[in-house]
């Protein structure tokens, strides 16, 4: 999640946090500016689904108290195709990639685990440990959507926010500075979001 203009949450596959690639998205969002946020969905592909639609990551921004401020350079929100993280950020373009159609997946990177349990355990996934030393993170579909919005989202808008206040408007503080930033928002728009989205 380093260098300009690319920036991932990784996603674990098999139980392992894959590495980062370049991206390019269907349609040229980034040499275009509307002058608002677009929404776009492109086609999950097969074995994948998208848990969120067009119409629920409008109804999330509705909860963000400082939309105005955030969205400033923000070109678009892209429901995106399957890749190897669960989102990205590149641009003005942020990014939930598909999920796979099964829901429960299995981490073997414990970094990994440790660094998301507080957002597992607020969002109420139920996690074992396996034998074998991975932990089986046992997603409802609802928890799952709640993981891309208050988590996966704000953690690539975070990434926004920090490109758009630094002076070069191109490098930011990293990995750190979103993650934090999700995790701050996330406090912020809980109550907001639970009675607005299904949970349990």
């Amino acid at each position: 999640m380093r260098g300009v203009g690319r920036k991932v949450t990784p996603k674990v596959v098999s139980g392992r946090v894959q590495k980062k690639n370049s991206h390019e998205t269907t349609f040229n969002y980034f040499d275009q500016d509307p002058g608002y946020p677009v929404i776009d969905r492109q086609r999950p592909g097969e074995g994948y689904r998208h848990l969120l639609t067009k119409a629920d990551i409008q109804k999330f921004i509705d909860i963000l108290p400082d939309w105005s401020e955030l969205s400033v350079g923000l070109k678009a929100i892209v429901l995106a195709e399957p890749d190897d993280c669960y989102g990205w950020h590149d641009r003005g373009v942020v990014a939930i990639c598909a999920w796979d159609r099964v829901l429960w997946e299995e981490w073997d990177n414990e970094k990994f685990y440790l660094e998301h349990v507080s957002v597992l355990e607020r969002l109420g996934v139920k996690t074992e440990k396996l034998p074998n030393g991975n932990y089986e993170v046992q997603f409802t579909e609802n928890q799952a959507r709640a993981f891309q919005l208050l988590h996966i989202l704000l953690h690539e808008l975070g990434h926004h926010h920090d490109q758009m206040s630094t002076k070069s408007k191109r490098t930011g503080r990293g990995e750190p500075y979103a993650e934090a930033y999700a995790l701050k928002y996330m406090d912020a728009i809980w109550a907001d979001y639970i009675k607005r989205f299904p949970l349990y």
